[in-house]
C-alpha cells in the first residue's frame, strides 16, 4: 500500500486536539505532510501556545501514523505561532503587541491581581512571550508581586523600558512612585497616565499583554475598552453573590463597548484544611458556573483560597514559579489553555498586510 499525502492528511487531521475539541484539519494545524518512500513527517502548527501539551499531541499523532501498513519512520514536529486577532471598534494591535488580555472584577478582593500575574505567568510557561501592565493606577500591586523596587530606564529619553520579572516585560506606575505616596488623581489625570504607561513602554514582540485592570467599572475601565486595543476581557469572581453581582455589572460594561467575554474565573472557591484535608466552600458554590450558563459564558476555571498562593505573592514569586509542578500551578496553566484557545478562535487582524497608500504632490 503506497502512503500517501491524502491519506496522512486524513488520519492525522481527523484526530481532535483535546484543547480546542476540533480536528487539526477544521484548525488547519496540519501546516505540512513530507513523505520519502516508507518515511512520514508531519509537521503541526497551532494557533495558541502549548509547550507542555505538545509533546503528548505529538505523541498521539505519531503512533497513529505508526498503525499504517509498512510505514518507515514516522515523525511528528509540533509547533505553535500566535497572531494578532480582531479587536472593539475597528481598532488596531499596538506596534509590539499582538493581542490584550483585559482582567477586570467588579469589586476588590476577589484576588484579581493574583490572579493577573500567575495567567501571564502561565502563558509564558507554555511557551508564548508575555507581559503585564498593571493599571491600577490607585492602588498598585504588581511590584510587590513581583519582587520589583527599581525604577523603568529610558533609552531615548522619550520611552520607557519595560521591567523584565521572571521573564514577564511589566509595567506599573507604582514603578514611578513611592510605596507610600498616594496617587491623588482625578479621573482625566487617571486615564491619561494609563495610556501613557500602554504606549509609552518599549513592549517588544508580545503575544500577550495580560492588563490588571483595577476593581470596577470606573474611568480607567471605560478607557480601556473605548480606547485601547483589547482583543478579550477575562473576569474574576469569588462565589460570593455580592462579587457575583458586581462581576455582571463589568460584563455589561464590556458588552456595551464590544469588548469579547473570553471567560469566567472563580476564585476562593473552595477551601482545604492544612490539618484535616477536609474541603469547604466558605464562599459558597456554583455561583460562576451559573453566572456563565446565564450569559453564555466559558467558565476558565476554579481557583482554591489556599494561603500558599497568598505567601508566594507576598514574598514576590508568584505560584507559577514558585512551585510550578504543584496543582495550583496547573490549574493556572490550564485556565491559561482555555484563555489562548478562545483567542485563537477570535477573528485573525489583517490590518498589517493591507499597504498604505500616500498620495504626494509633483
Amino acid at each position: 500500500m503506497e502512503i500517501t499525502q491524502a491519506t496522512v492528511q486524513a488520519l492525522v487531521g481527523d484526530l481532535t486536539d483535546p484543547n480546542t475539541g476540533r480536528t487539526f484539519n477544521a484548525d488547519k494545524a496540519i501546516s505540512a505532510i513530507r513523505i520519502q518512500g516508507k518515511d512520514v513527517q508531519v509537521d503541526v502548527q497551532l494557533r495558541y501556545p502549548a509547550r507542555r501539551a505538545a509533546s503528548e499531541i505529538g505523541e498521539r499523532l505519531q503512533k497513529v501514523l505508526a498503525g499504517l501498513p509498512d510505514i518507515g519512520l514516522a515523525q511528528v514536529n509540533v509547533g505553535w505561532k500566535v497572531v494578532s486577532h480582531t479587536v472593539q471598534g475597528g481598532l488596531k494591535p499596538l506596534p509590539g503587541i499582538r493581542n490584550i488580555i483585559a482582567v477586570a472584577s467588579g469589586k476588590g478582593g476577589v484576588g484579581k491581581s493574583t490572579t493577573s500575574v500567575n495567567l501571564a505567568l502561565a502563558l509564558q510557561d507554555e511557551g508564548a512571550r508575555v507581559g503585564l501592565l498593571d493599571a491600577d493606577i490607585y492602588g498598585p500591586s504588581q511590584p510587590m508581586m513581583l519582587g520589583i523596587d527599581s525604577r523603568p530606564q529610558s533609552l531615548d529619553g522619550k520611552t520607557m523600558e519595560p521591567i523584565v520579572a521572571h521573564g514577564l516585560q511589566t509595567m506599573s506606575v507604582g514603578y514611578l512612585v513611592d510605596n507610600e505616596t498616594p496617587m491623588v488623581w482625578r479621573g482625566p489625570m487617571v486615564t491619561q497616565a494609563l495610556q501613557q504607561l500602554l504606549s509609552d513602554t518599549r513592549w517588544q514582540d508580545l503575544d500577550y499583554l495580560v492588563v490588571d485592570l483595577p476593581p470596577g467599572t470606573g474611568d480607567i475601565q471605560l478607557t480601556l475598552a473605548q480606547k485601547v486595543p483589547v482583543t478579550g476581557a477575562v473576569v474574576v469572581t469569588t462565589p460570593q453573590d455580592i462579587a457575583l453581582l458586581d462581576a455582571r455589572k463589568g460584563l455589561k460594561m464590556f458588552e456595551k463597548v464590544g469588548v469579547p467575554i473570553l471567560g469566567i474565573i472563580e476564585n476562593m472557591s473552595t477551601h482545604i484544611c492544612s490539618q484535616c484535608q477536609h474541603e469547604e466552600h466558605i464562599f459558597g458554590s456554583g455561583g460562576a458556573a451559573k453566572m456563565c450558563a446565564d450569559y453564555e459564558l466559558s467558565l476558565l476555571g476554579e481557583l482554591p483560597l489556599d494561603i500558599r498562593i497568598r505567601e508566594h505573592t507576598d514574598a514576590g514569586v508568584p505560584t507559577v514559579v514558585a512551585d510550578p509542578d504543584g496543582k495550583i500551578s496547573e490549574a493556572y496553566r490550564a485556565i491559561a489553555r482555555k484563555v489562548a484557545v478562545k483567542i485563537a478562535e477570535r477573528g485573525v487582524d489583517h490590518s498589517a498586510k493591507f499597504p498604505k497608500i500616500v498620495i504626494k504632490n509633483g
